[in-house]
């Protein structure tokens, strides 16, 4: 499958047409018949009637003006919609309430055609709608709303069989047909990722249904629906695939969050036990907190404590217990103390602070002897992300759906790795055998520019690889790529801004840099308190600007 380019004035149209053939292939058992009869036809219709319609599905909506479909690599519009009014896939609305009047037509066609019914024709356009809505007007055709409408106003009727097309395609409903569509993807490479039928996230046409029902309930909690509403709506679904069981588990933590923003104490309580998201046990100790709850939440958060998920887990509970202990009365409970961190206080020229603090105080440890980098948190992400390419690219169901993704769709699941275990095993084990550096630079040189969601090319060269590869203990590095596993979303930000390599001694040192007025971030924290205590070499940097003598 290879996108088009830019360069085609209709480029839209033959990457649309790959999404289809890619849909029909990979899911032709999935598909029912009206979206097997809809490739079909489409694929048989004139080039200027395909783009049109994939004009219409890129845009807002499904109602557009006739007269706004004009375009110029497609010609005459009128011709190119024949065959859609013919197909039934495009035609007049049965109905248009006043609002979508309002959203499509134009101020001067709206005070004409109800000249009669407002006090104040020349008002605003929103304020000519505030006029109107008492009147209660019911949605009714376009010719019974004006004798003669000012413009041609069409519908675009297969918007529920375009999204079941997308879902195949992106595994997700909110990536939208322009983000592919108008894509120049030949400035990018991508994986070749092998695909096959077992590979699938979707293997049965029900899980097809469970997943546009969820989209559909997360719709609805968007639009400012009440929890208690759409809950009904998922006990109703048979959920026993994997994937579909994920989604389910962000949607119900999404809902507990709603839930609490209304006060509603009890109902996230009981959301947030059915969610399988990562944080959703730290919330349910927050709720009983916010509820007064003392005694449960102590409770509760002993039981975490005993077990915690992640260290994100074992953080806030190290903050929730002693505040709890505290309400029921006890004594103060003492704060662990964090491991000892070097400390660096610098005072260096206020000229250096257009460098940037961070790059002021690369060039003062540069001066001092050895390489400094800035690096943050791009360089172990693409040490890892090197080592471990098979890995994170493996074939396992509802992480690819397409040969345009970038990074695995379960990328932030808690059971990313454990769903991979035999593939990390193998990449990890690099480490302890001594192959890690020569596995490495083979994948730096094979794999070259493609997307990756761990390595940063640009900021990547030959000679900081090397550096990192002759200094870098094979232990600090395992220590620290368990550590990202354990949670990426969380983990793979918040490392140490700089790092400064001997190689003649191969030694280094991290310095996480603050300039003034600066403090440590919870995911600063939380990586320089795993440094402290597997004894990874980090200093923190404190940067005072002094004026000239």
């Amino acid at each position: 499958m290879i996108a088009h380019s830019v360069d085609d004035p209709l480029y839209y149209l033959h990457n649309f047409r790959q999404v289809l053939l890619w849909v029909e292939q990979r899911y032709a058992d999935l598909l029912d018949a009206q979206e097997q009869a809809f490739i079909r036809d489409f694929l048989a219709l004139g080039a200027p009637a395909q783009a049109l319609l994939v004009r219409m599905v890129m845009r807002k909506g499904e109602l557009f003006r006739s007269d706004r479909l004009d375009y110029a690599e497609i010609g005459d519009p009128q011709a190119a919609l024949q065959p859609l009014l013919a197909l039934g896939w495009v035609g007049e609305p049965e109905q248009l309430s006043l609002e979508q009047l309002f959203s499509l037509l134009r101020k001067d066609e709206l005070a004409s055609g109800f000249a009669g019914q407002l006090a104040r024709p020349r008002a605003a356009k929103g304020d000519l709608l505030l006029q109107l809505q008492p009147l209660e007007l019911s949605p009714r055709p376009l010719s019974q709303w004006f004798e003669l409408p000012p413009v041609g106003i069409l519908q675009w009727r297969l918007q529920p069989l375009c999204d079941r097309m997308r879902l195949l395609f992106f595994g997700n409903l909110y990536q939208d047909w322009s983000e592919f569509v108008l894509a120049d993807l030949g400035l990018l490479r991508f994986e070749q990722v092998a695909f096959s039928v077992d590979s699938r996230a979707l293997q049965r046409r029900g899980d097809v249904d469970v997943a546009m029902a969820l989209h559909h309930c997360g719709q609805r909690l968007e639009l400012g629906e009440a929890p208690a509403l759409i809950l009904p709506a998922l006990d109703d679904l048979q959920v026993d695939n994997p994937w579909l069981a994920r989604r389910l588990g962000r949607l119900l933590f999404a809902l507990g969050q709603q839930c609490e923003r209304l006060g509603d104490w009890a109902l996230a309580l009981a959301v947030y036990a059915r969610s399988s998201h990562a944080q959703a046990r730290i919330r349910q100790v927050r709720v009983l907190e916010r509820s007064e709850q003392w005694q449960q939440a102590h409770e509760l958060a002993l039981a975490l404590a005993a077990a915690p998920l992640n260290p994100l887990e074992t953080q806030a509970l190290q903050r929730m217990l002693p505040r709890i202990a505290r309400k029921l009365g006890g004594p103060p409970q003492p704060r662990r103390r964090p491991a000892p961190l070097e400390l660096i206080e610098l005072n260096l020229p206020r000229e250096q602070a257009a460098l940037g603090v961070e790059e002021a105080v690369r060039q003062h440890l540069a001066q001092a002897g050895g390489q400094a980098h800035y690096v943050e948190n791009t360089l172990f992400n693409s040490l890892f992300g090197l080592l471990c390419w098979d890995a994170v690219f493996a074939p396992v169901p509802g992480a690819f759906f397409n040969p345009f993704q970038a990074a695995p769709q379960d990328l932030h699941d808690a059971d990313f790795q454990h769903r991979r275990s035999d593939h990390f095993a193998a990449c990890l084990g690099r480490l302890d055998d001594g192959s890690h550096r020569e596995a490495i630079l083979a994948c730096y040189a094979a794999k070259q520019g493609l997307q990756s969601p761990f390595v940063f090319w640009p900021m990547l060269s030959q000679t900081l690889l090397e550096q990192a590869l002759a200094c870098l203990p094979a232990a600090h590095l395992k220590q620290c790529f368990l550590r990202l596993l354990q949670d990426i979303r969380n983990n793979r930000a918040g490392m140490p801004d700089l790092i400064q390599f001997w190689p003649e001694q191969g030694r280094y040192r991290m310095v996480e840099v603050k300039g003034p007025g600066d403090r440590l971030q919870d995911n600063q924290l939380r990586w320089l308190e795993f440094c402290a205590e597997q004894g990874l070499p980090v200093a923190v940097c404190h940067v005072r600007w002094s004026e000239a003598a």
